[in-house]
């Protein structure tokens, strides 16, 4: 179980971390890389940054769960 869990972990924390980087802040992040940055003109959020949220907020509780499946799992 572990050696299913272990590399699921791994993926599901690279892919939080891709995530969050991409979220704009107050300085752009690197979302303005990829043509996600509008700059402060555009008020309110679009449905690709709530879908962004979304799958933050998604991944996040994935990577929270596999840690205490795996904290469970290799308590000793």
């Amino acid at each position: 179980m572990i050696w299913v869990l272990g590399p699921l972990y791994i993926l599901v924390g690279i892919i939080t971390i891709l995530l969050v980087l991409l979220h704009s802040g107050r300085g752009g992040g690197l979302s303005d890389m990829f043509g996600g940055g509008l700059g402060a003109a555009a008020a309110g959020s679009t449905s690709m940054e709530r879908n962004l949220d979304r799958l933050t907020i998604i991944f996040g509780l994935i990577f929270t769960f596999l840690t205490l499946a795996l904290a469970f799992l290799l308590e000793v």
